[in-house]
């Protein structure tokens, strides 16, 4: 009996990978990060309450994550150009 719900999140996990593909990098980690916290707070507390709180939660987080991706990025860039320009 316990197969059917492995094969089951088996299907959906290999289903939202083959989602992923045209997301942008923003919408990826905002996702990521949906994901893990839904699943951690629903896995911990075992209401859809707090599942959908630590999703929530996870997604703002991925968000925010990718922000300072991009400041990292952005930093690295504009040292690389001003290395090239001395």
């Amino acid at each position: 009996m316990k197969r059917k719900p492995i094969a089951c999140c088996m299907l959906i996990g290999a289903l939202a990978l083959g989602a992923c593909a045209d997301m942008s990098d923003t919408q990826r980690r905002t996702a990521t990060g949906a994901a893990i916290g839904g699943v951690a707070a629903g896995a911990l507390s075992g209401e859809w309450g707090w599942a959908a709180a630590g999703a929530a939660v996870g997604a703002a987080s991925g968000y925010l994550y990718d922000q300072h991706k991009k400041s990292e990025e952005n930093a690295y860039q504009r040292g690389l150009n001003d290395g090239r320009s001395r």
